[in-house]
């Protein structure tokens, strides 16, 4: 199974670490720490995903589960009718993200902020986050990677103007976080809160 390049320096770390604990003769350090540079491994992981290929799709950017299907607030850029979907990422979840949609992506807006559990709804308006926009097929998409309680490194791979692929991978956010996506009234959610959801793979909702 494939890694991102974004946890090998925590993973070498870690199993540094304790390998050389357990040359010195002290297994009780060296087990924690070796464990929790496998476990570290198994965060980072990044499955390859076979992305449906209908583009009326817009799939789901983050594993996670569904615990926000509600209108957008007032004012949102999607306009009247747009609905948010919240995902929460626990830190066993895949935490690579993905564009929901193929198209262009037409804004990127770093907000500096606190570090709320992220099941909190406060965390949407009032963490750390970055907002994406992405524009293809006549229609706009939102998504906001949100750092957590624990999550403190949001990981954006992409810039204004660059084109996305549906579900190609566009960056992470590290240790358990949340993504909110907003999509305008003219695309029908297909998602409600409990749902568990896989990036790239799940439909939020589809345009008609």
């Amino acid at each position: 199974m494939s890694i991102a390049r974004e946890g090998w320096p925590f993973i070498a770390t870690l199993l540094g670490v304790g390998l050389a604990l357990a040359l010195f003769r002290l297994p009780w350090v060296a087990v924690p720490v070796l464990l929790l540079g496998l476990f570290t491994a198994y965060f980072f992981r990044d499955p390859d995903r076979s992305v449906p290929a209908d583009p009326r799709l817009v799939l789901s950017p983050a594993d996670g589960k569904v615990i926000v299907v509600a209108p957008a607030p007032e004012g949102h850029p999607l306009g009247p009718g747009a609905m948010q979907i919240s995902i929460f990422l626990s830190v066993f979840d895949v935490h690579i993200n993905r564009a929901p949609i193929a198209g262009t992506v037409t804004r990127v807006k770093y907000h500096p902020g606190d570090f709320l559990p992220a099941w909190d709804e406060k965390a949407s308006l009032q963490n750390e986050q970055n907002a994406v926009t992405v524009e293809g097929g006549g229609t706009a998409v939102e998504f906001k990677q949100i750092a957590g309680l624990i999550a403190r490194r949001i990981v954006f791979n992409k810039r204004e103007g660059d084109p996305v692929a549906a579900g190609e991978r566009v960056g992470m956010i590290k240790f358990g976080s949340r993504v909110d996506v907003f999509v305008p009234a003219s695309v029908q959610v297909r998602v409600k809160n409990g749902d568990r959801v896989q990036g790239g793979l799940s439909v939020l909702a589809e345009r008609t």
